[in-house]
């Protein structure tokens, strides 16, 4: 039986697959902007378990996957948080909890 997955892994988990005994067909994404649109496909996938199963092992897959793209953009992870930063002191965080129901004009 053939399972089409069809998705960015990790890099060890072909080597996983084939531990328990089943055989990987992969291919290693050498075009920029495919790799870019699978780590956003990625992302999405890992938001959806997030948000299904909120813990901190999903958590850190999701972050692994926002690594990969901060790299793949060019920039490094102390550039991240420093965006992060400037943002928060901007326009705020989210430990505050407040959730905008309307806005009257």
């Amino acid at each position: 039986m053939i399972k089409h997955n069809n998705k960015l892994v990790r890099g060890k988990i072909p080597d996983i697959i084939q531990a328990n005994g089943a055989t990987p067909v992969i291919r290693v994404i050498t075009d920029d902007s495919e790799y870019l649109s699978a780590l956003g496909d990625k992302l999405l996938e890992e938001a959806g378990e997030v948000r299904r199963e909120p813990s901190l092992d999903e958590l850190a897959d999701a972050q692994e996957v926002v690594n990969a793209l901060t790299r793949a953009l060019g920039h490094t992870l102390e550039d991240l948080e420093s965006a992060r930063q400037q943002k928060a002191d901007k326009r705020g965080d989210f430990e505050g909890r407040i959730y905008l129901v309307s806005t009257e004009e």
